[in-house]
C-alpha cells in the first residue's frame, strides 16, 4: 500500500506541472520514476508515456471544449511525431543507461534555460511570426513556412519522446511561442494534443519491444490524471511567470542529480 501510494503521489506531480505549464510532465516523469522507484530509463520511459499521454488526453479535451485547442496545428505536429517516436524508442533499446540519463540531463537543461531565458523582460515576440491567427476566430493562418516550422517540431518532439520516454510538451510549447501569436492558454492546450498523439505512439511502440510495467504505469497515470483536474483550476488564480521559473530551477536540481547518477557520483 505505501508503494502504490508513492506511486500515486509521484504522478500527481506530474499531472499537477502538466496543469500548470502545458509541458514538463514528461521531463519530470523518468527522474522521479528513477529516483523515487529506482527503474532504469527504458523501463521508466514508457511507465511516463503512459501517465503523460493520459492526463494530456483529459486536457487535450477540456481544451477542445473551450475552443481553444488549434487542432490542425495539433494533427500535423503530432501526426509527424507519431511516425519519428518508434525510432526513438528502438534507439534507446539499444543505449546503455549512463549515457541516456546523461543526454536527458542535458535536455532537462536546456529546457530550464529556455525557460528563463523566457521570462527576462526583453524576450517578446519576434516582430514577423510563421504562423498568426486571424483577428476574427483565432484559427492559424496556413502558409507554407509555418507548415514546415510545425512539421520540425513534431520531428523533435517525437524522436525526444521515443528516446527519453517525454511527451515533447518542453519542445512544443517554446516552439509554439515562437513561431505563433497564439496567447499562452491556447499554446498550452494545443501542446497537451500533440503529447496525447505522440505519447500513443510512444507507448505502442515500446510495448511491441518488451512489456510495460502496467503496475506501475496504472496508479502512476491515476495519480496525473487527477491532478491535472485540481491543476487546471489552480493555473487560473496563478501566475504563470512565476510558476513557469519554479519548474525551471527545480529542472536544474533534476538535472544535476541525474548528471551525477550518469558519472557514477551517485550509487546506482
Amino acid at each position: 500500500m505505501q508503494t502504490l501510494a508513492l506511486v500515486m503521489t509521484l504522478g500527481a506531480l506530474i499531472g499537477l506541472v502538466m496543469a500548470l505549464t502545458g509541458a514538463g510532465g514528461g521531463v519530470l516523469a523518468i527522474p522521479l520514476l528513477v529516483f523515487g522507484l529506482h527503474l532504469p530509463v527504458q523501463q521508466a520511459a514508457p511507465v511516463g508515456l503512459v501517465a503523460v499521454g493520459l492526463a494530456a488526453v483529459l486536457g487535450a479535451t477540456l481544451g477542445l471544449r473551450q475552443g481553444i485547442v488549434r487542432y490542425r496545428a495539433a494533427a500535423l505536429i503530432g501526426a509527424v511525431g507519431m511516425l519519428m517516436a518508434p525510432l526513438g524508442v528502438a534507439l534507446a533499446q539499444r543505449l546503455p543507461n549512463r549515457p541516456l540519463l546523461g543526454a536527458f540531463a542535458l535536455v532537462l537543461m536546456y529546457t530550464a534555460w529556455r525557460m528563463l531565458r523566457n521570462q527576462a523582460p526583453s524576450a517578446a515576440l519576434p516582430a514577423s511570426v510563421l504562423c498568426q491567427a486571424s483577428p476574427v476566430d483565432q484559427r492559424l493562418i496556413w502558409t507554407r513556412p509555418c507548415a514546415q516550422a510545425l512539421a520540425g517540431t513534431g520531428v523533435m518532439a517525437g524522436l525526444l519522446s521515443g528516446l527519453l520516454g517525454v511527451g515533447g510538451g518542453f519542445v512544443i510549447v517554446p516552439a509554439l511561442r515562437r513561431y505563433t501569436d497564439l496567447e499562452i492558454r491556447s499554446i498550452q492546450a494545443t501542446s497537451l494534443a500533440v503529447i496525447a498523439l505522440v505519447s500513443t505512439s510512444g507507448v505502442a511502440a515500446a510495448t511491441f519491444h518488451g512489456p510495460v510495467l502496467w503496475a506501475v504505469a496504472l496508479p502512476f497515470a491515476a495519480g496525473s490524471v487527477m491532478a491535472l483536474l485540481v491543476g487546471q483550476q489552480l493555473a487560473r488564480r496563478l501566475d504563470a511567470r512565476r510558476l513557469q521559473q519554479a519548474f525551471a530551477w527545480f529542472s536544474v536540481l533534476i538535472a544535476l542529480l541525474m548528471l551525477a547518477r550518469a558519472f557514477a557520483w551517485l550509487a546506482a
